[in-house]
Protein backbone atom coordinates (compact mmCIF):
# COMPACT_ATOMS: atom_id res chain seq x y z
CA UNK A 1 0.00 0.00 0.00
CA UNK A 2 3.01 2.28 -0.42
CA UNK A 3 1.17 3.69 -3.42
CA UNK A 4 -0.68 5.88 -0.88
CA UNK A 5 2.51 7.82 -0.14
CA UNK A 6 1.38 10.27 -2.89
CA UNK A 7 -1.27 11.43 -0.39
CA UNK A 8 1.46 12.08 2.20
CA UNK A 9 3.33 14.12 -0.40
CA UNK A 10 0.19 16.09 -1.26
CA UNK A 11 -0.39 16.90 2.42
CA UNK A 12 3.24 17.96 2.79
CA UNK A 13 3.13 20.24 -0.26
CA UNK A 14 -0.20 21.84 0.72
CA UNK A 15 1.00 22.29 4.29
CA UNK A 16 4.30 23.90 3.36
CA UNK A 17 2.82 26.13 0.63
CA UNK A 18 0.11 27.39 2.98
CA UNK A 19 2.68 28.09 5.70
CA UNK A 20 4.94 29.95 3.27
CA UNK A 21 2.00 32.08 2.14
CA UNK A 22 1.10 32.94 5.74
CA UNK A 23 4.72 33.67 6.66
CA UNK A 24 4.99 36.09 3.73
CA UNK A 25 1.64 37.80 4.32
CA UNK A 26 1.37 38.04 8.13
CA UNK A 27 3.31 39.30 11.12
CA UNK A 28 3.16 37.20 14.28
CA UNK A 29 -0.26 37.52 15.98
CA UNK A 30 -1.71 39.51 13.08
CA UNK A 31 -5.34 38.46 12.56
CA UNK A 32 -7.48 38.39 9.43
CA UNK A 33 -11.15 37.69 10.11
CA UNK A 34 -12.54 35.31 7.48
CA UNK A 35 -15.89 34.49 9.11
CA UNK A 36 -17.31 35.53 12.47
CA UNK A 37 -15.97 32.27 13.95
CA UNK A 38 -12.81 31.75 11.87
CA UNK A 39 -9.57 33.74 11.53
CA UNK A 40 -6.22 33.44 9.88
CA UNK A 41 -3.42 34.41 12.25
CA UNK A 42 0.29 33.65 12.38
CA UNK A 43 1.36 31.99 15.61
CA UNK A 44 4.23 29.69 16.44
CA UNK A 45 4.09 26.53 18.53
CA UNK A 46 7.33 25.42 20.15
CA UNK A 47 5.60 22.51 21.85
CA UNK A 48 3.40 19.66 20.73
CA UNK A 49 -0.37 19.50 20.50
CA UNK A 50 -2.03 22.48 22.17
CA UNK A 51 1.44 23.89 22.96
CA UNK A 52 2.26 21.02 25.33
CA UNK A 53 5.84 21.57 26.61
CA UNK A 54 6.15 24.89 24.73
CA UNK A 55 7.91 26.46 27.72
CA UNK A 56 10.23 23.52 28.44
CA UNK A 57 13.43 25.44 27.77
CA UNK A 58 14.35 24.19 24.30
CA UNK A 59 15.15 20.50 24.83
CA UNK A 60 11.69 19.64 23.54
CA UNK A 61 12.62 20.61 19.96
CA UNK A 62 15.22 17.87 19.70
CA UNK A 63 12.81 15.45 21.35
CA UNK A 64 9.95 16.31 18.97
CA UNK A 65 12.23 16.09 15.92
CA UNK A 66 13.45 12.64 17.01
CA UNK A 67 9.90 11.55 17.83
CA UNK A 68 8.59 12.71 14.43
CA UNK A 69 11.38 10.83 12.65
CA UNK A 70 10.64 7.62 14.55
CA UNK A 71 6.87 7.97 14.03
CA UNK A 72 7.39 8.62 10.31
CA UNK A 73 9.46 5.44 9.92
CA UNK A 74 6.87 3.42 11.88
CA UNK A 75 4.07 4.80 9.70
CA UNK A 76 5.98 3.93 6.51
CA UNK A 77 6.67 0.39 7.72
CA UNK A 78 3.02 -0.04 8.76
CA UNK A 79 1.86 1.31 5.40
CA UNK A 80 4.19 -1.06 3.54
CA UNK A 81 2.85 -4.02 5.52
CA UNK A 82 -0.79 -3.42 4.59
CA UNK A 83 -2.56 -5.57 2.02
CA UNK A 84 -5.59 -4.04 0.30
CA UNK A 85 -6.72 -1.97 3.29
CA UNK A 86 -7.51 1.34 1.64
CA UNK A 87 -9.03 3.06 4.67
CA UNK A 88 -6.07 2.32 6.93
CA UNK A 89 -3.64 3.21 4.14
CA UNK A 90 -5.38 6.55 3.64
CA UNK A 91 -5.30 7.23 7.38
CA UNK A 92 -1.60 6.35 7.68
CA UNK A 93 -0.72 8.44 4.63
CA UNK A 94 -2.51 11.45 6.15
CA UNK A 95 -0.70 10.91 9.46
CA UNK A 96 2.64 10.59 7.69
CA UNK A 97 2.14 13.75 5.62
CA UNK A 98 1.12 15.72 8.69
CA UNK A 99 4.00 14.43 10.79
CA UNK A 100 6.54 15.29 8.09
CA UNK A 101 4.94 18.72 7.52
CA UNK A 102 5.40 19.69 11.15
CA UNK A 103 8.84 18.04 11.21
CA UNK A 104 9.97 20.32 8.36
CA UNK A 105 8.87 23.34 10.43
CA UNK A 106 10.76 22.18 13.52
CA UNK A 107 13.93 21.68 11.49
CA UNK A 108 13.58 24.91 9.47
CA UNK A 109 12.24 27.29 12.14
CA UNK A 110 12.69 25.53 15.49
CA UNK A 111 8.90 25.70 15.95
CA UNK A 112 5.70 24.87 14.10
CA UNK A 113 3.85 27.50 12.06
CA UNK A 114 0.13 27.60 12.90
CA UNK A 115 -2.43 29.89 11.33
CA UNK A 116 -5.97 28.44 11.33
CA UNK A 117 -8.06 29.67 14.25
CA UNK A 118 -11.65 28.78 15.16
CA UNK A 119 -13.43 30.54 17.99
CA UNK A 120 -16.80 31.21 19.50
CA UNK A 121 -17.03 34.70 20.96
CA UNK A 122 -14.13 34.87 23.46
CA UNK A 123 -13.45 31.09 23.44
CA UNK A 124 -10.61 30.17 21.08
CA UNK A 125 -9.59 26.71 19.93
CA UNK A 126 -5.78 26.47 19.70
CA UNK A 127 -4.48 27.54 16.30
CA UNK A 128 -3.44 24.77 13.94
CA UNK A 129 -2.29 24.14 10.34
CA UNK A 130 -2.86 21.85 7.35
CA UNK A 131 -0.53 19.18 8.77
CA UNK A 132 -2.48 19.14 12.04
CA UNK A 133 -5.72 18.82 10.07
CA UNK A 134 -4.34 15.81 8.16
CA UNK A 135 -3.19 14.20 11.42
CA UNK A 136 -6.62 14.73 12.97
CA UNK A 137 -8.40 13.28 9.92
CA UNK A 138 -6.00 10.32 9.90
CA UNK A 139 -6.74 9.57 13.56
CA UNK A 140 -10.50 9.85 12.95
CA UNK A 141 -10.23 7.39 10.04
CA UNK A 142 -8.24 4.94 12.17
CA UNK A 143 -10.81 5.18 14.96
CA UNK A 144 -13.65 4.72 12.49
CA UNK A 145 -11.89 1.67 11.06
CA UNK A 146 -11.33 0.23 14.52
CA UNK A 147 -14.96 0.79 15.50
CA UNK A 148 -16.10 -0.95 12.31
CA UNK A 149 -14.02 -3.94 13.33
CA UNK A 150 -12.58 -4.34 9.84
CA UNK A 151 -8.92 -3.48 10.28
CA UNK A 152 -6.62 -4.84 7.59
CA UNK A 153 -9.49 -5.77 5.28
CA UNK A 154 -10.41 -4.08 2.02
CA UNK A 155 -13.18 -1.47 2.11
Amino acid sequence: MLRYVWLSGLVLVLDQLSKLAILQAFREFEVMVIWPVFNLTLVYNEGAAFSFLADAGGWQQTFFIALALVVSVVLLVWLASLRDDRLTATALALLLGGAVGNLVDRIAYGKVVDFLQWHWEAYYFPSFNVADSAITLGVILLLFDALRGESNRAM
